[in-house]
């Protein structure tokens, strides 16, 4: 090992151990996925069944297996806690950033370390790398299939072209048919865009698409078997009908995924569009000027590049039911497309990013620390403070913009874009997970409050939820292992039980259970809920 490999390789570890890995557990799972599908994994492992997945001992089919599988290994060494349901992403984002690492060490050396960084340092990335979710496993087979599929495109090497055909079958795994649905997309778009169809039929490889069967279809075909209703509640309403309508109230406008896919790529998201702008201007030009240079292996890639990215922004943003995760496939095109652009910038002599750029990303840059260091505000009053907080966190993200942009404004100052950009993402991440953390806690984890009312139990008893959250609802079932009933969607349960509902409701209660005594027990202020104790049906009724 070089000494350069030695420096890189310790670099791309301490930043993936920081960016990933650090603080995965300082605040609880969030929302309702996160919860959900740690507790479909408790359920698989605990039953030792790695088919179907359960949620409330009841199959839970909406998605694929490959986080499950990863979360009970995961679970299997290290135990069952928020923690280890957030391991798998963090793993598969540290191999993301290795692909990207030795895909460019392999065919655009010089500029590896850039990439990988890049990639590792955007926001989606980041975000979705300490999720319990299985988009990062999809954003991880997808890159590093796609890099496979141009390493064979360029070397007509057939094992790149077997490993395209695994990863897309772990891609199928781990979010269904949309992997390799999506990779076909992108070969064929870059093809038309190059002229040369042929590629499409080249890539259509018999041993690959029996590799792919292979990796990809025994789950399918396995828990079909078992669960009659899979392939109508999968793909039917779950693909098809999630994509062709709002049947899950996911609703938002056409262009939804533009601003999402530039927060994804932020603090680069300025010389990411910069890049994407100048790589399809120089497409357009060679390909419609009969003066101009015909196409090299640069401009193949670039373009290439420029489809990964596009597309599953365009194919999502036709889909009736959106979500910010559908779009993190593209976020690495966007960092390779920007590595690409640094690489070319920095061979001309004379090449240089206007002024207008450069500004344009020292704020995009610094930006960020300002709700970092005031996120606890911003979760419990849902408002940026005024007064010296507020002055002291601009003064912070003053001083940030004015250094990266006096930086990269001198000449070959683009060297040190990299450099300079990473400072305040380091700084944004650690004041989120030092400032916002107890705050995020209480506020949008159901860990506290499981933990309260663990507490004041002397033995375990159901549990039930009234008009709450439905992220409430599964964060309680997940740190509780057990299902939580629900008032609203289920008959009342006969037998005593624990009751969380909105604060102030015992009245309404009451009202609800007549001949049943309810005691109030406590409140939780974070999140604006009392808990009850509900004797059994045909108990005294007292207040």
């Amino acid at each position: 090992m070089t000494n350069r490999t030695r420096t890189d390789s310790l670099l791309l570890a301490g930043f993936c151990a920081f960016l990933f890995f650090y603080g995965l557990a300082q605040f609880g799972l969030i929302g309702a996925d996160e919860p959900r599908y740690a507790q479909v994994a408790r359920e698989m492992l605990e039953r030792h069944d790695w088919v179907t997945p359960t949620l409330g001992g009841v199959p839970w089919l909406e998605k694929p297996p490959l986080y499950y599988w990863q979360a009970m290994l995961a679970y299997s060494i290290f135990g069952v806690s928020d923690w280890s349901a957030r391991l798998p992403s963090a793993i598969d984002a540290t191999g993301l950033v290795l692909a990207v690492y030795f895909f460019l060490c392999r065919f655009r050396r010089g500029f590896e370390v850039d990439g990988a960084l890049i990639t590792a340092a955007s926001a989606g990335i980041i975000g979705y790398a300490r999720a319990a979710s299985m988009d990062m496993a999809l954003t991880a087979a997808f890159t590093l299939g796609l890099l496979a599929w141009w390493a064979w495109r360029e070397t007509e090497n057939k094992i790149y072209l077997a490993l395209f055909y695994g990863c897309m079958a772990l891609g199928m795994l781990a979010k269904g048919p949309v992997a390799p649905f999506l990779a076909a997309l992108v070969i064929v778009l870059y093809a038309a865009a190059v002229r040369d169809l042929h590629l499409v039929f080249k890539t259509l490889w018999l041993p690959g698409i029996v590799l792919f069967c292979l990796i990809g279809l025994p789950w399918y075909i396995a828990v079909q078997i078992r669960n009659l209703q899979f392939f109508r509640e999968f793909i039917l309403q779950h693909n098809l009908a999630r994509f062709s309508s709002n049947v899950y109230h996911h609703r938002e406008p056409f262009w939804y995924y533009l601003p999402v896919t530039a927060l994804g790529l932020v603090p680069w998201s300025v010389f990411a569009g910069a890049a994407l702008i100048q790589s399809v201007r120089q497409w357009w030009n060679k390909q419609n000027s009969p003066s101009a240079a015909s196409l090299d292996l640069e401009d193949h890639f670039r373009i290439f590049l420029v489809c990964w990215l596009l597309l599953p922004v365009v194919f999502f943003s036709i889909s009736q039911s959106k979500l910010p995760g559908y779009i993190l496939p593209a976020i690495p095109a966007g960092a390779l497309l920007l590595a690409g652009y640094l690489r070319w910038h920095l061979q001309q002599e004379n090449s240089e990013p206007s002024k207008a750029l450069i500004v344009a990303h020292a704020l995009l840059a610094g930006a960020p620390i300002v709700p970092a260091l005031l996120i606890a505000y911003l979760i419990t009053q849902h408002r940026l403070p005024g007064g010296q907080p507020m002055l002291v966190a601009l003064a912070v993200a003053f001083v940030l913009c004015a250094a990266i942009a006096l930086t990269l404004v001198r000449k070959g100052g683009l060297r040190m874009l990299r450099f300079v950009t990473l400072i305040p993402v380091v700084l944004t991440v650690g004041a989120v997970l030092k400032l916002g953390s107890v705050a995020m806690d209480q506020k949008l984890s159901a860990r506290p409050l499981a933990l309260e009312i663990a507490s004041i139990q002397t033995r375990p008893s159901p549990l039930a939820i009234y008009h709450v959250r439905r992220e409430l609802e599964y964060g309680l079932t997940f740190y509780r292992n057990q299902l939580t009933l629900n008032y609203d969607w289920v008959k009342i349960p006969q037998q005593a039980h624990l009751l969380v509902a909105p604060e102030n409701s015992q009245l309404e209660i009451a009202r609800m259970l007549p001949g049943r005594r309810v005691s109030y027990i406590g409140h939780y202020a974070p999140q604006q809920v009392d808990y009850y104790w509900i004797a059994a049906a045909g108990a005294a009724s007292t207040q």
